[in-house]
């Protein structure tokens, strides 16, 4: 009998050898993860995109160049036209919103991005287009063949790390220096 232990909360955290050019360097943060399969987002590749411009795209003004400069993030190869917003939960109640942890939550709806738009919304945010997939058992068969490391994930990297910065420190938590890890895939 085996023991089945969701993965939601953690950081998949790819190893240098990573041959997919979608998930080369990168960290998902695990939204979803059951026997039937398994969600995630990426939360440290940058498109060449601005939130300012999804939201010039979608009507929205901001007056607010900080805002406009935020980065969008390639959440993942799937449905890359729809977006996601991984933001600190709070008290505010969205359309489309759904808590992961007490502390982190997943939101789909536009009205977020309204809210960001007109400092309403989160603080803390993270938002990406497209997102990342497993079917039942796919995810297991690759962290067993050495293609991701895995462990609890932090708000802080998260939140309070840059993007390009995510992967070494997600790493860290590990405690593994990703700069010294192996290229060459091995089973001890």
């Amino acid at each position: 009998m085996s023991v089945y232990t969701s993965l939601r909360d953690h950081f998949l955290i790819a190893m240098p050898n990573m041959a997919d050019p979608h998930f080369t360097h990168s960290v998902i943060y695990i939204c979803e993860h059951s026997p039937e399969g398994a969600m995630g987002i990426v939360i440290n590749l940058p498109l060449s995109i601005h939130l300012g411009d999804v939201l010039q795209n979608m009507n929205i003004a901001t007056d607010d160049d900080n805002i406009s400069q935020t980065p969008v993030l390639a959440g993942g190869p799937l449905q890359q036209e729809r977006g996601f917003v991984i933001h600190r939960s709070s008290l505010q109640a969205w359309e489309s919103s759904l808590a992961l942890t007490k502390a982190i939550s997943i939101t789909t709806s536009k009205d977020i991005l309204f809210a960001i738009a007109n400092h309403q919304g989160p603080k803390d945010a993270i938002i990406a287009l497209g997102y990342a997939g497993w079917e039942g058992g796919q995810l297991e068969r690759e962290i067993a063949q050495n293609t991701w490391l895995c462990g609890p994930a932090d708000p802080q990297v998260l939140f309070d790390v840059l993007p390009e910065n995510r992967w070494r420190a997600a790493g860290a938590l590990l405690g593994v220096d990703m700069d010294c890890v192996s290229h060459e895939v091995g089973h001890a």
